[in-house]
């Protein structure tokens, strides 16, 4: 499925059979009739690596997405993935009008190196009228004028993905962590002896830590959302939400 900003140009998906399954979709028509029960519909520009794994990642939770990208040999490459891609530029607002994007709740930049494309791109959805508009930036400066010019979030994959990294090796002593945001994570540890044979009431690691006991794995048994009665032994392993720095101070 692709458009050339000229007009809807039919694109057979690879590997399918000729004549009726060459498919156009108009973004206004087709595309809105099949997603028009789902809640909530995504519009990833630029399938680079970055671009592509968002694109597939909400397809696979069931999302509703269109992706778009100017080349067509990304664009081939995704179809025999997602049912519904285009190629068009994205710096063309009447190529965006035509795929009916006002109608996303939110709109992803992904283009790489060209960010004078994103620049524009991003201006162009918030035009357009596009509720959430989420892009992808290089460097903090690229991060600065985004927002300034209208992006509601930006984000620095490299920069993000070195920080998470740096924590895992910094946290060694964790069994494992999620991380939630940028400073808070759900993080398993072995309860250190200083709460041993107390209750969580006795702890007091809300008050104390900032931190939410959610389950206790205890040998092969796992409690979740424990009383403020249930006692500490030695050997279990805590499950807890809060500041990834508030559950290292509790395991010094």
């Amino acid at each position: 499925m692709a458009s050339d900003g000229q007009g809807w140009r039919p694109f057979r998906k690879l590997g399918a059979a000729r004549g009726d399954d060459e498919i156009r979709v108009d973004a206004r028509g087709k595309f809105n009739e099949s997603i028009k029960h789902k809640t909530e519909e995504f519009l990833v520009i630029g399938l680079g690596r970055f671009g592509t794994a968002v694109a597939t990642t909400l397809f696979d939770y069931g999302f509703n997405v269109l992706a778009i990208d100017a080349d067509m040999a990304r664009v081939q490459h995704l179809s025999t993935t997602l049912p519904h891609v285009l190629q068009l530029d994205a710096t063309n607002l009447d190529a965006l009008r035509q795929a009916g994007v006002e109608a996303f709740d939110t709109g992803l930049v992904c283009i790489g190196t060209d960010f004078e494309s994103n620049l524009l791109a991003t201006v162009l959805l918030q035009r357009l009228g596009v509720k959430r508009v989420i892009v992808k930036a290089r460097t903090a400066t690229q991060k600065e004028i985004l927002l300034r010019v209208g992006a509601n979030e930006v984000v620095l994959p490299e920069h993000e993905a070195g920080v998470r990294l740096a924590r895992k090796l910094a946290a060694g002593h964790f069994i494992d962590y999620l991380e939630v945001s940028s400073d808070v994570g759900v993080v398993e540890l072995v309860a250190p002896p200083s709460i041993w044979d107390k209750t969580l009431a006795e702890c007091n690691l809300r008050q104390r830590y900032g931190l939410t006991v959610i389950a206790v794995r205890r040998r092969d048994e796992l409690i979740v959302s424990p009383s403020a009665a249930f006692r500490i032994e030695a050997d279990d392993i805590l499950v807890v939400l809060g500041k990834i720095d508030d559950a290292e101070r509790l395991n010094q």
